[in-house]
């Protein structure tokens, strides 16, 4: 079942959200050559904790605050010793709980010079998410939102992840429904005012097929291709979706 949220739980998801949006500009000014990964999900363990919010991420029994995934890891990535290097892209997947309301966001960000072909990838899935959002209105459906992210993206030559998906965000972190980043436009639930998503497209270089490493929580594609993962917390208010996390 589909949680539709009152105007005061919106209102406490948004405080959550602003917050996490804070942590990310915080983040990505680190996010330079010679960083390692684990400087970065202790930093956003700081942030969490010294503004009296909670990591949600741990809550799901991840290892860490935040998902740090380098180039092939499409997500889950575990911060650890790996050091930013010249040319990776680097996908920070983050969420936080403040006062009890969830909001969940990602990012991908390049390091010092990348190729063209990994600057076209991070703007395409950028621009995905944001024309899913686009569908987020009354009386569309959940497959708009899926179908609109995958024609963008396939249009531009890259492929979608099908194992992991966007969802319903807000007294939990992960509520119903799951929202592919692939679809047919006007399938699923009809879109209403007071749901609140967490849009994801994943989207990668090559194919799209992904394999689970040997630690038990990354996914990185089979042909070792570039992935990049962008996300938004967003709630659909008055006929318009508002995005909690920008």
């Amino acid at each position: 079942m589909i949680i539709i949220k009152s105007k005061d739980e919106i209102e406490a998801i948004k405080k959550s959200a602003k917050l996490l949006k804070k942590m990310c500009e915080v983040l990505v000014n680190f996010v330079v050559p010679g960083r390692r990964t684990l400087d970065l999900a202790r930093i956003a363990d700081d942030f969490i904790f010294s503004n009296g919010a909670k990591p949600a991420f741990k809550e799901k029994g991840f290892p860490s605050s935040i998902c740090t995934s380098v180039n092939d890891e499409v997500v889950h990535g575990v911060p650890g010793d790996y050091i930013l290097q010249n040319g990776d892209i680097l996908s920070i997947d983050m969420g936080l709980s403040l006062n009890g309301f969830y909001s969940d966001m990602a990012v991908t960000v390049p390091i010092g010079e990348v190729s063209s072909q990994a600057m076209r990838l991070i703007e395409v899935t950028k621009t995905a998410l944001y024309k899913g959002i686009e569908k987020f209105r009354p009386g569309n459906h959940l497959g708009d939102i899926s179908g609109a992210i995958f024609n963008f993206a396939t249009k531009n030559g890259f492929s979608v992840v099908r194992e992991y998906t966007g969802h319903g965000i807000g007294l939990s972190l992960h509520e119903e429904p799951q929202i592919l980043n692939y679809g047919t436009p006007g399938d699923g639930p009809e879109l209403k005012n007071g749901m609140v998503f967490a849009i994801e497209p994943m989207i990668t270089a090559g194919s799209y097929e992904v394999y689970l490493d040997k630690n038990g929580w990354t996914a990185r594609t089979k042909d070792g291709s570039l992935s990049a993962h962008f996300e938004h917390t967003v709630a659909l208010v008055d006929d318009s979706p508002q995005i909690l996390t920008q």
